[in-house]
């Protein structure tokens, strides 16, 4: 069930985006593809988050588990958990390097 609704969820967002993107009208002065460049650059960063949010759901449920187990735990927890953080960094510099 919750599959569904993550399937859904996609369809529609690509749905949303690239039926912007088929009826937006082209400049004046002609397409540079500064366009492209911004829905990349916010796909970057989002979709970077985005994942960052999902493993660290799975993560903080455990990391918790550990800690109440046994306080020396605190430590590793601390580290699985931010681990995830570095997708957003590397969305980070992808968003800057979009040019």
């Amino acid at each position: 069930m919750k599959f569904e609704k993550v399937i859904k969820f996609v369809s529609l967002l690509a749905m949303a985006i690239f039926g912007a993107v088929a009826f937006a009208q082209e400049a004046a002065t002609g397409a540079t593809g500064g366009n492209f460049a911004a829905i990349g650059k916010g796909l970057a960063l989002g979709l970077g988050a985005l994942g960052t949010g999902v493993a660290q759901s799975a993560i903080g449920a455990a990391a918790l588990g550990a800690v109440v187990e046994d306080r020396r735990n605190i430590g590793f927890a601390f580290i699985f958990f931010l681990l995830p953080e570095t997708l957003v960094i590397f969305g980070f510099v992808g968003f800057f390097l979009i040019q």
